[in-house]
């Protein structure tokens, strides 16, 4: 037997063995990948993960001001709206503040609203587009499936974000959001993933977006906009 041979029967070996799944090691025994997940498995995880998470209050109005706060911090712009008229004037001051030309958008209900109320040239990413004219929009602006108080983070999938690319290549990200979808914290963002899609239907990309793309590698210098979007903004209502 070859040392290559060995190495394939020790990991041949070691995938006998049951392992938990992440979040599970609290229940006292060790689900194997074959069992079938439910909404009930992830709150049950989800209680666990509480008992060491920060707490984040109670009430929707402790999640919005804990949301801005870590937004803040985060370099996250966050604008509160009365309602969907305006959010709407609010997209259209940001727009003419910064000279937008063209917006990318897609299909959703409240991304596609707003960005028409612009009445800029627009990309819509829900069919083919030209990657290069993505880059050269000003802004991208999508919808969301929830906001994280507890990190200021934006939970965004391809369904609810327009695809991969639309909160990535342009320079200005800007989600628009109902404050229905405010989530107090992580495990909840995993409990409304279960709910909305189910066992057997999750989208092929899941994100967690935590304020402008940023790096700090070098000689630890923050500078935003390193591998994605340099502003990000979220418009709540």
């Amino acid at each position: 037997m070859t040392e290559r041979d060995k190495i394939f029967s020790r990991i041949r070996d070691a995938l006998k063995t049951a392992s938990p799944k992440p979040g599970s090691h609290h229940l006292g025994h060790h689900p194997t990948a074959q069992q079938p997940d439910s909404l009930t498995a992830a709150r049950t995880a989800a209680s666990g993960a509480r008992d060491w998470l920060p707490s984040v209050g109670h009430t929707e109005a402790e999640w919005i001001t804990l949301f801005t706060k870590n937004s803040f911090d985060l370099r996250t712009s966050v604008i509160v709206a009365a309602d969907a008229g305006a959010a709407h004037r609010q997209l259209r001051a940001l727009s003419e503040a910064e000279g937008w030309a063209r917006v990318a958008t897609h299909g959703h209900g409240i991304a596609a609203g707003a960005s028409a109320a612009l009445g800029l040239n627009q990309i819509n990413t829900d069919g083919g587009y030209d990657v290069h004219a993505l880059e050269r929009c000003d802004a991208g602006i999508s919808g969301c499936d929830a906001l994280i108080a507890q990190t200021g983070s934006i939970l965004l999938t391809t369904r609810s974000g327009g695809g991969r690319a639309l909160s990535v290549l342009p320079p200005h990200h800007v989600v628009i959001a109902r404050l229905d979808q405010m989530v107090p914290d992580l495990p909840s963002a995993y409990e409304l993933l279960h709910h909305t899609y189910g066992p057997a239907q999750w989208p092929s990309m899941i994100t967690i977006i935590t304020g402008p793309s940023r790096t700090g590698d070098i000689e630890r210098i923050l500078v935003l906009g390193a591998h994605g979007p340099k502003k990000l903004t979220v418009i709540l209502y």
